[in-house]
């Protein structure tokens, strides 16, 4: 935290973005995050369109001990998919929606596993184009966290640094109104 003090008009507008921030923030990350898994999710439903449909497919056949083809697995993981971003862009079965998603985060993360060769041209330090889009998918989780902790009402508060805070100012882990 800086102890500088910005000037009176400039810090209100400071206090002014930051509380709009914390306002709109995780609404917006909960949409965003929810357009990246409808959108990925419904590219799957059309052959050849995901560039990560047939890792996906394979890695879910390996998963399954080739039980799950790919014939049932790519429409399973597209319907999967595209119900989480709904759910987000909807706020709605919040909780089952999160659940989702982190069993399907779990699954995502197998190829850097099972296809090494596939997901590094130098392992474990230089990621292919499929690694780089497996590995972005840690953005996700941690985005689906924080939008998971406000499934019970939580939520960002800005506040004030302590040295300049007035009296509207609002303490750490205090309950929004």
């Amino acid at each position: 935290m800086s102890t500088t003090r910005l000037p009176e008009p400039i810090d209100r507008l400071d206090v002014r973005i930051t509380r709009t921030l914390a306002r709109i923030g995780v609404p917006v990350l909960r949409v965003a995050l929810g357009v990246v898994f409808f959108w990925f999710g419904f590219l799957k439903f059309f052959p050849n369109l995901s560039p990560a449909e047939m890792l996906a497919a394979r890695t879910i056949q390996q998963l399954t001990f080739g039980v799950v083809q790919p014939s049932l697995s790519l429409p399973v993981l597209a319907t999967w998919e595209s119900i989480i971003g709904i759910g987000l862009i909807l706020n709605r079965w919040m909780r089952g929606i999160l659940l989702l998603l982190a069993v399907h985060m779990v699954g995502t993360f197998t190829p850097l596993v099972f296809f090494p060769n596939e997901t590094f041209s130098s392992f474990p330090f230089v990621p292919t184009l499929e690694g780089q889009y497996i590995i972005k998918n840690l953005v996700l989780i941690a985005a689906a966290m924080v939008v998971g902790a406000t499934v019970r009402g939580g939520g960002l508060v800005a506040e004030r640094p302590v040295e300049t805070a007035g009296p509207e100012a609002v303490t750490p882990g205090a309950a929004r109104s």
